[in-house]
């Protein structure tokens, strides 16, 4: 039997469908976060057209009574990809009907967490998803095994529990080389002799 698609699990989920991203980077290539890059963004309201099935996806399991809730854990100062996927939260996620909340990694260390990140769907089927060193997408894999999704299960909700919601989320950004600190082998700190 062939694994079910991202599309098919969740057309198929009716309570929720929760997805836990731990990657400070996926598909650098993606026209749409070039095009950040270039300074693109999406306006406040607006519903960006590379989002349209997505908004479709999600609003049909909003209107089935699932709840769709997403956890990112996130390096601080966050990364480029990572800014990007912060300001377009509200427009691709947030209007499409998702909760979003975002964890800090250090405040993540002692959570016991899943190699890969994953989807749970009605707490009953695990979608893992496969990524290479550059965060180029590389396969994914479904469990229904209990203990998975009881791992899977666990872990999300400890991340949601400490994560800050989106709208009250303000990360920190990494410093241009001139906003750098003095750093240890400057004259600066150097006590005096």
């Amino acid at each position: 039997m062939a694994e079910s698609t991202f599309a098919e699990l969740l057309d198929g989920c009716w309570r929720s469908a929760v997805h836990l991203e731990m990657r400070d980077g996926y598909m650098t290539g993606d026209p749409n976060y070039v095009a950040w890059l270039d300074g693109e963004r999406p306006a406040p309201g607006s519903r960006p057209g590379w989002a349209h099935r997505w908004y479709e996806m999600i609003g049909a399991a909003r209107n089935r009574g699932a709840a769709v809730r997403r956890a990112r854990i996130v390096s601080e100062p966050i990364s480029d990809y990572v800014r990007f996927e912060y300001d377009t939260t509200e427009v691709c996620n947030i209007e499409a009907g998702e909760e979003v909340r975002w964890l800090p990694r250090r405040y993540a260390s002692d959570l016991a967490l899943p190699g890969n990140d994953f989807w749970l769907f009605d707490d009953s089927v695990v979608l893992f998803n496969h990524f290479d060193g550059n965060g180029n997408a590389t396969f994914r894999d479904t469990s229904t095994d209990p203990g998975v999704v009881e791992l899977c299960r666990v872990a999300f909700e400890a991340v949601w529990q400490r994560a800050v919601p989106h709208q009250d989320y303000r990360p920190t950004h990494r410093l241009a080389p001139r906003e750098r600190p003095p750093s240890v082998g400057d004259a600066t700190l150097r006590p005096e002799v």
